[in-house]
């Protein structure tokens, strides 16, 4: 495992930075061995997930279990205000999902730039991550090359580290979480190293593990037409932060099942169905559901059309397709 996650730290610095160096800067062979090296990234963040997952005892179902209280927000609730109101007008919108961004505790926030958005080069106080939601998003040092993340792509942002941030698209979206806050903007000269490294996944180099690659997901009779799990960050195991994006495919009808006392989850792709009582609600993008106990979520997907959501929890999930 130790070899496992100095991969990780290496490559994530790799795929960074290798444009700060002067051997590769020619924009094709460039661009290649960036997307060669993220494309390695992620697959060793998929072994690290699955060889973890593959040796946590499957959790136990009982028979039946009293099902913690569920807190939906769905996005048109969701309230925007200027995520940096010293830049003015110029600043891009931020809404907050869950905790509060300017106080201590972890959070999580819808960022809604401008089409055509650009930030000045700037640090954060704390460290950050990122799912785009729609749009496109460019998150990196201001002296790389330009590396456009699509909808469902993954990134994180070292506290203390210089960067830009740009976006492209009449309605750019992205989740941005936070472990601790307040979340502040900073300039550069406030600079610092905190010893993390950042990392891009493209959304095409994110790897999916299916019934057959994790215990998370109930074997089905067709496991690679099912749902699909990539593991992003943390430990998934048993009480441990960690961080996934769940595929449901078109026309899903199952559950989801937390273990543990923190699960929040965020849609990022298509509508996800979330049945309460006799009534199904209709999440769409940047919806929120979360609980701070174990519970059962009677979920769905459209018809024609798959669901993504991004899970932060601890410890193990179980997705399970519906037989009926």
């Amino acid at each position: 495992m130790g070899t496992i996650i100095t991969n990780i730290v290496t490559l994530s610095f790799y795929v960074k930075h290798l444009t700060l160096w002067p051997e590769f800067k020619h924009k094709s062979l460039n661009m290649k061995i960036r997307k060669f090296l993220s494309l390695a990234l992620a697959s060793i963040l998929a072994a690290c997930g699955n060889s973890q997952v593959s040796s946590d005892n499957a959790a136990k179902k009982p028979a039946t279990i009293t099902n913690a209280p569920v807190k939906i927000v769905l996005a048109s609730e969701i309230k925007f205000d200027k995520l940096n109101p010293a830049r003015g007008d110029k600043s891009p919108q931020a809404g907050t999902v869950w905790g509060d961004r300017n106080g201590k505790e972890a959070t999580g926030f819808i960022f809604k730039p401008t089409d055509g958005f650009s930030s000045p080069p700037h640090i954060h106080n704390v460290s950050y991550r990122g799912i785009v939601i729609s749009g496109i998003v460019h998150n990196d040092d201001p002296k790389a090359e330009e590396m456009w993340l699509p909808a469902g792509s993954y990134w994180t942002q070292p506290k203390g580290a210089v960067h830009i941030t740009s976006a492209k698209g009449s309605n750019t979206l992205a989740y941005i979480e936070i472990e601790e806050g307040p979340y502040l903007v900073r300039p550069i000269e406030k600079a610092f190293d905190s010893g993390e490294k950042p990392v891009n996944v493209d959304v095409s180099n994110l790897v999916w593990l299916d019934a057959s690659g994790t215990n998370w997901i109930d074997k089905v009779s067709d496991a690679t037409s099912g749902p699909k799990i990539a593991f992003l960050w943390g430990k998934p195991t048993d009480n441990q932060l960690n961080g996934t994006l769940i595929k449901l495919p078109a026309g899903f009808k199952g559950e989801l099942h937390n273990y543990a006392d923190t699960f929040g989850a965020v849609v990022i792709k298509g509508q996800l169905g979330y049945q309460q009582s006799d009534k199904v609600k209709t999440l769409d993008p940047s919806s929120y559901f979360s609980t701070k106990g174990e519970r059962i979520h009677k979920i769905s997907s459209k018809a024609d059309n798959e669901c993504w959501i991004y899970v932060r929890s601890k410890g193990k999930l179980t997705v399970t397709p519906s037989t009926k």
